[in-house]
């Protein structure tokens, strides 16, 4: 499968396949440097925007620096997050069409909803990547 980043309505750059996705399939690694939650929070204190991913029991981040950080938050993804020793995977929860953009349901939970509106444009959007549904 290859992927490639490109403009995206939903926000900025997005993730896209070039060639059809089957539903199970492992479509890339949440990649970056693993820091303690504290530090990370720490370090990004001012800014706006991160690619923090929390892992394991939640006190351990990766800092996404690879193709993964790409994929935008969608309130009807088409793909979903998988936690397997450690490593997070972007899996296809649907058949994904070439040409299509890559997305996964962000889950927000800590944080105010209004710091993150959501502009997915799906039909049962919810206006926020804040969920009250745990990931």
């Amino acid at each position: 499968m290859s992927l490639v980043i490109r403009s995206s309505a939903i926000h900025a750059a997005g993730c896209y396949t070039t060639t059809p996705i089957r539903k199970g399939a492992y479509v890339v690694e949440y990649t970056g440097p693993r820091l303690r939650k504290d530090l990370a929070d720490i370090r990004y204190e001012n800014l706006p925007m991160t690619y923090l991913f929390g892992v394991g029991d939640g006190n351990t981040v990766i800092d996404g620096h690879g193709t993964a950080m790409f994929l935008n938050h969608s309130c009807d993804p088409n793909c979903e997050t998988e936690e397997e020793h450690g490593r997070v995977w972007i899996q296809a929860i649907r058949n994904i069409a070439a040409g299509e953009e890559l997305t996964y349901d962000y889950h927000l939970y800590d944080g105010d909803p209004a710091d993150a509106p959501c502009h997915c444009g799906a039909k049962a959007c919810r206006g926020s990547m804040f969920s009250s549904t745990p990931a």
